[in-house]
C-alpha cells in the first residue's frame, strides 16, 4: 500500500497514521487556571525533546483548557500513567467545562507542585514539574498554521516514588507505563530488554 496524505486515500476503515507512530507516551497534564481551578487531561502527542536542559512538549488539537491554563500561568505538570491508573486517566479525558476539576471527577488527589503551583497526580509513580518556554502553532508545508498548539516546558523538578526504583534505576516492569496506540488502543510496558550502542572503531 502507498498513498499520499493530501488525499489520505488509504482505503482503510480508519486512518492508520497514529497506529504507525506508536506507541506514544501519555502526557497527563496538570494545570491550574488563573482562577485557581485544577485541570487534568491526557495527551498522546507528548514526549521529551531535550535532556540538557530537560524539555518536554505536548500538543493539543484546539485550544483546550490545558493549553489555556499553561499560557496564563506559565506552568504545568505531567504525571506518569501506570497500568493501575489507566481507567482514571481515561476518565480525566472527559470533555468537561473549564469549571470542572478533573482530578476530583476521576477520583484522584491533586498535589500542588513544590517548584510550580500547578497540581500533579498524587497517586502517580512519578511526575515532572514544568515551566513553559514556548507555545506555538506548528507550520504546514504550505506555511499555514496547523490545527494543533504545541506547549514546550522545561522540567524544573521531578517526583519519583521509591517503590519503582531497583538498583538505582526506575524499574519499568514495576512501573508498567501505559502508552497510546492508534484508534482507541493502549498498551502496557511490562517486558524490557537492553542493548548497548556500538562504538565505531577504525
Amino acid at each position: 500500500m502507498y498513498y499520499t496524505t493530501d488525499t489520505n486515500g488509504h482505503g482503510l476503515a480508519h486512518d492508520p497514521f497514529k497506529a504507525i507512530v506508536a506507541p506514544r507516551p501519555i502526557g497527563w497534564i496538570g494545570t491550574r487556571s488563573a482562577d485557581g481551578i485544577p485541570n487534568l487531561g491526557p495527551y498522546s502527542f507528548f514526549n521529551a525533546i531535550c535532556d540538557n536542559p530537560k524539555l518536554v512538549m505536548f500538543s493539543s488539537d484546539g485550544l483546550k483548557d490545558s493549553v489555556a491554563n499553561a499560557g496564563q500561568t506559565g506552568e504545568f505538570t505531567t504525571s506518569f500513567v501506570s497500568h493501575d491508573l489507566a481507567e482514571r486517566m481515561n476518565l480525566s479525558s472527559v470533555n468537561a467545562p473549564p469549571e470542572i476539576d478533573e482530578f476530583g471527577y476521576s477520583g484522584l488527589t491533586a498535589l500542588k507542585g513544590n517548584s510550580v503551583s500547578a497540581p500533579y497526580v498524587a497517586e502517580a509513580y512519578a511526575a515532572l514539574e514544568c515551566k513553559v518556554t514556548q507555545i506555538f502553532k506548528p507550520l504546514t508545508v504550505s506555511g499555514d498554521n496547523a490545527n494543533n498548539t504545541v506547549v514546550i516546558g522545561q522540567v524544573v523538578a521531578i517526583h519519583i516514588k521509591e517503590c519503582i526504583v531497583t538498583d538505582g534505576r526506575i524499574d519499568v516492569s514495576k512501573a508498567r507505563p501505559v502508552a497510546r496506540l492508534g484508534y482507541r488502543d493502549y498498551c502496557t510496558v511490562s517486558s524490557v530488554f537492553e542493548m548497548i550502542r556500538p562504538q565505531w572503531k577504525d
